[in-house]
């Protein structure tokens, strides 16, 4: 009889523990070593913001799993404080060193996985090594950040990704001062920028300082606090910082045991997470897979993909005949900051502008549920689709309620091959305190059939050409309270058909209206009387800061 198959895993978070449990579940006589370098294992890593802030209020919830528990319902070994220091593919071995006494052990392994995750940058900035300068990655830094709340009372957070807007909302809910710094020219750079303005405002109502298009040059101690200087000249006084602008993959094992990295030292790995070493597999923060919509190399740093790809590794060893590929990842994503979520999935307008690949794009402004029912939130969504062949190629989402529930939609729409027809016609679920009879789904397939099929020429940006007339279709009041910037000729769509003669022909329309309903229906009325127009996409309730009335943001 064969002996029962070795399963070494490296890492015993997301990745790495998912892979064991499949791999138990599989083959109850596997013998399945998993090793981790800290001393938690299968911890919940996106937690771990809402336990600074207290939302959530028991540790032990974070940490799923623990090496007795692992044991006793999958009969795992599980070594945590045990670093891998090097593989040897030869004899297919890896050494290791247990932290808490310096032992030295070489581990044999049939089939290896590697899931050592990612580890966030640190930047070699001069006073970089000050103890009040936070990353947060594990439990213990979450401690760290929780003992250091307790001293300070003014946060500095830079980088205003997903870890950023998470960790400056909860330092705020701890009644902490907080002051943002994002590189870029915008918060939640993953969106495109004005998919951000609520965000951006919602974060700035509840006393979020932030400054965008700087990055700090060093830190430097300052009467007993410390003080980050900032490209620009600005200084900011902070008791704690928090350095969120991103993560390196943890592969120098993989390196030095010469597997095939990708160009920004991610795994490479195949449809069924095969390192270029058949033996060894890879997952998780570590990996460059394939992207689901146009079939590129990406890395997507995310506990759902990992969980998956660590199952799809598991899989292929123990039932290879039968095993389903990985399909790769799209990158679905959702940031909440106070009362407004904001998420994407597939690829960003700008993204694809880099990449240079065609795209249309619309953006249309609804509410979460009727309007005509008590407690009706707006919400803002863009869809963006292939030219050619009308496929979703990404979807973003922003408002007060129902974001996650539209952006699931699109994300299973996207896989799904489904085009900007199918998006028209899609059967939601509907009744007034749920949704509406034409969700904003099924609007924003409306709206791309209309500019795909040359119904509408669409601008996203107010004109500053002095010869385009802008014309503001909404009730005079609204037209008052919320002014368009620039000169405007303000007629209410009731009365255009009968106010033709207060436009000059000879020059071009721009139309604007409040969600960019009303914006189309004039411009298509306009169109067929002659005029050469076009419809401000998405409509000024997208543009207005809902905390500021009256208040527009820059275009």
């Amino acid at each position: 009889m064969n002996a029962p198959i070795r399963l070494l895993v490296i890492g015993g978070v997301a990745a790495g523990a998912s892979c064991a449990a499949r791999a138990r579940r599989l083959a109850e006589h596997a013998e399945i070593i998993m090793i981790e370098r800290g001393p938690d294992v299968s911890f919940a890593n996106c937690g771990l913001p809402y336990y600074v802030g207290g939302e959530i209020a028991d540790r032990n919830a974070l940490a799923v799993q623990t090496p007795a528990s692992l044991k006793a319902l999958l009969n795992l070994d599980v070594r945590t404080g045990c670093e891998a220091l090097q593989i040897d593919r030869t004899t297919r071995q890896v050494e290791v060193k247990y932290l808490a006494d310096g032992r030295h052990e070489w581990i044999r392994y049939d089939a290896l996985m590697l899931a050592p995750g990612a580890s966030p940058l640190r930047p070699a900035l001069p006073g970089i090594a000050d103890a009040r300068i936070h990353t947060l990655r594990n439990l213990q830094d979450m401690d760290g950040i929780v003992a250091a709340t307790a001293e300070g009372q003014r946060a500095v957070v830079i980088g205003a990704g997903f870890i950023g807007i998470e960790m400056a909302e909860q330092l705020r809910h701890k009644g902490l001062s907080v002051e943002m710094v994002e590189l870029q020219t915008q918060i939640f750079p993953q969106l495109d920028a004005p998919m951000t303005a609520l965000l951006e405002s919602e974060l700035r109502h509840h006393d979020i300082g932030i400054t965008l298009g700087d990055g700090v040059a060093r830190f430097e101690p300052q009467d007993g606090h410390l003080r980050c200087h900032l490209n620009s000249g600005k200084q900011l006084d902070a008791d704690l910082v928090i350095l969120s602008i991103g993560v390196k993959p943890d592969t120098e094992l993989a390196r030095a045991a010469g597997l095939e990295l990708g160009p920004r030292g991610h795994i490479v790995v195949n449809e069924f997470m095969q390192t270029s070493d058949p033996a060894i597999y890879a997952a998780g923060d570590a990996v460059q897979t394939r992207d689901r919509v146009l079939d590129s190399p990406v890395n997507v740093p995310m506990g759902g993909p990992a969980n998956r790809q660590g199952r799809a590794a598991a899989d292929h060893l123990f039932m290879p005949a039968t095993a389903r590929p990985y399909p790769g990842s799209l990158g679905t994503a959702i940031v909440r900051g106070f009362e407004v979520a904001a998420g994407i999935t597939g690829w960003s307008e700008k993204r694809l502008a880099t990449a240079g690949k065609p795209y249309q794009s619309v953006t249309v402004n609804a509410e979460h549920h009727a309007g005509y029912y008590p407690g009706a939130r707006p919400l803002t969504l863009k869809i963006i689709w292939a030219p050619d062949s009308g496929q979703l190629l990404g979807a973003q989402v922003t408002g007060f309620e129902g974001i996650d529930k539209r952006l699931d939609v699109l994300a299973t729409a996207i896989l799904g091959g489904m085009t900007i027809d199918d998006l028209c016609h899609l059967e939601l679920a509907y009744a007034p305190p749920f949704g509406a009879a034409k969700d904003v789904i099924n609007l924003a397939g409306f709206a791309a059939c209309n500019r795909r099929d040359g119904l509408v020429r669409h601008t996203s940006a107010l004109p500053a050409d002095p010869q385009v007339q802008i014309v503001d279709v909404r009730p005079k009041p609204l037209a008052e309270a919320f002014p368009v910037p620039g000169t405007v000729i303000n007629i209410p769509f009731p009365t255009l058909r009968a106010s033709l003669d207060k436009l000059d022909r000879s020059r071009p329309v721009v139309t604007v209206c409040a969600f960019g309903k009303m914006s189309y229906f004039a411009a298509r009325l306009l169109a067929q009387e002659g005029f050469d127009v076009t419809s401000f996409s998405g409509g000024m309730r997208g543009n207005i800061d809902p905390r500021s009335p009256g208040k527009l943001p820059a275009a």
